[in-house]
């Protein structure tokens, strides 16, 4: 009798999670639906209507309140998909054509924008510590929103798209040295700090080894996966090889080499980009993509607390 009760306690929990993880999902691609198309006919971005809905969804207004927890983690399936996507369109080459531009651009604007965020923080006086982290977090730019807004204006093969994507894979590599410098420089006790010439050093040296694997080792076996998959002629192992290559190249570069799912992806999607299944990755892989990109931006919005 206990064995049955606790069975059916584990039931009706697991039940639970499930019909809130369905509410979560349908409300917030409803309200998404909805809102963003009236924002459309506005004339506005679909994107603020995004937005809206994750605010009316969100835990800071009456009503229907959605799982934040889940909308986070749907998010994240929708941002891996949208950057890999990105990256089945690139070439290697493409981004090292506007390497110098790039680079120069990225590491002066992501300096000029911490050096007036660190003002501006001193202003209010904040210490020197919390304002620079404060000029530091202005200085990086949303990848998944720039993504999106190329996307939706067919700009991904211009120049401009060029060096834009450029640009954010060096603050990309950037933000994973600052974020491992933050601790060392202003966590740690002096007695026990951690040489920073050694963190940057090591963390330099995880960013070589994610290149070596991913281009050397990927550009070589993830070919023949797909190769070998391929003739099966089944769509749904190469559409389940897709995603797991996606997926797994993504988080496996988050906890392997510590830097972004989004960036872990992004190459993950230029690998698949250099093979002759390219275009069909695109085209039958990847059709939730923009559904679940959706849940990032309404994601953001349940962020916002209007009585703040």
């Amino acid at each position: 009798m206990k064995l049955l009760r606790g069975g059916a306690s584990s039931f009706e929990k697991i039940t639970m999670h499930a019909s809130g993880l369905i509410l979560t999902l349908t409300g917030s691609l409803a309200a998404a639906l909805t809102i963003g198309f009236i924002t459309q006919r506005l004339g506005l971005s679909p994107i603020v209507g995004y937005l809206l809905a994750g605010l009316i969804v969100g835990p800071y207004t009456p009503g229907f309140v959605a799982d934040r927890v889940l909308a986070n983690e749907f998010a994240e399936i929708g941002v891996i998909l949208l950057m890999f996507g990105v990256g089945l369109h690139f070439r290697l080459k493409d981004l090292l054509a506007v390497r110098n531009v790039a680079v120069t651009g990225a590491l002066c604007q992501s300096a000029a924008a911490t050096l007036l965020g660190a003002i501006a923080g001193r202003t209010f006086s904040w210490s020197w510590s919390a304002s620079l982290v404060f000029g530091l977090a202005l200085s990086v730019a949303s990848t998944v929103m720039l993504m999106r807004v190329l996307v939706d204006n067919q700009d991904l093969q211009t120049r401009t798209a060029r060096i834009a994507i450029g640009w954010l894979v060096v603050e990309d590599i950037f933000t994973v040295i600052v974020l491992v410098l933050l601790p060392a420089i202003f966590s740690v006790p002096s007695s026990e700090a951690v040489s920073v010439a050694e963190v940057v050093t090591l963390t330099v040296a995880k960013l070589v080894l994610l290149g070596v694997f991913v281009f050397v080792v990927g550009g070589r076996l993830i070919p023949r996966i797909l190769n070998g998959v391929a003739a099966t002629h089944s769509r749904e192992l190469f559409t389940l090889t897709v995603l797991v290559l996606a997926l797994g190249i993504a988080v496996g570069s988050a906890l392997t080499f510590g830097v972004s799912m989004a960036l872990g992806a992004f190459l993950a999607g230029m690998i698949v980009g250099q093979s002759e299944f390219s275009l069909r990755a695109a085209s039958e892989a990847l059709p939730m993509r923009d559904a679940f990109a959706v849940l990032f931006f309404v994601s953001v919005g349940m962020l916002f607390d209007q009585e703040r």
